[in-house]
């Protein structure tokens, strides 16, 4: 595993398990990898703005989000972009026990190999936007019509908001709850911008 965890440090992952799964089940998925350097700043600062705001200040497992979700029974989630990309990338999905402690002991050392910028831009290309469509330039190309650097800032709060449950929202067709969502996160995407907490991947 320490073998994989160097080698997706510079190496983009081919595929995940969970897009071989959605491969066999759909017939075909869409993903294009793009780098961060063609990922447009807004769909960045999104992403982390909406998904987990302390990305740049915790080392991949962050406490005090867990804290609060034991304090609120489980009822909400405490997985960073870290996690998620350990998930991701080298985990099955689903709820487990046994996953969990596997993602939470692999999270702190993907962060000491691959560094912060590195690990949003996995994120970004691997995480799933709609059904069978995976990573931000097959979004964009999907809900917009657009490369993934030419995204607006509404454009990319609309995607980042869908991120939680891809198969559930719409980019294209958004919803009241969308709808308010993507403005809380265009609001925090303008604050983490102003106060360094993009400072790690800008």
């Amino acid at each position: 595993m320490l073998a994989m965890i160097l080698l997706f440090s510079w190496i983009n992952p081919p595929i995940t398990p969970y897009m071989a799964s959605e491969r066999w089940r759909l017939g075909d998925i869409s993903q294009t990898w793009v780098p961060i350097e063609r990922i447009a700043p807004a769909m960045a600062r999104s992403a982390v703005a909406g998904e987990d705001a302390n990305f740049c200040l915790h080392w991949g497992l962050d406490i005090s989000a867990i804290r609060a979700a034991m304090a609120a029974g489980g009822a909400r989630g405490a997985s960073t972009i870290s996690q998620q990309v350990v998930k991701n990338v080298y985990l099955w999905q689903g709820r487990s026990w046994l996953r969990k402690a596997i993602e939470a002991m692999l999270t702190p050392v993907v962060e000491l190999f691959w560094g912060k910028r590195r690990i949003l831009e996995v994120y970004l290309n691997v995480a799933e936007f709609d059904d069978g469509v995976f990573g931000v330039q097959a979004a964009a190309q999907h809900y917009f019509k657009v490369d993934a650097d030419k995204l607006s800032d509404r454009q990319a709060a609309l995607l980042a908001a869908v991120l939680p449950d891809p198969k559930g929202r719409s980019a294209a067709r958004p919803g009241s709850f969308v709808q308010t969502r993507a403005s809380q996160i265009m609001d925090g995407a303008a604050t983490i911008a102003a106060d360094g907490r993009a400072s790690c991947f800008q």
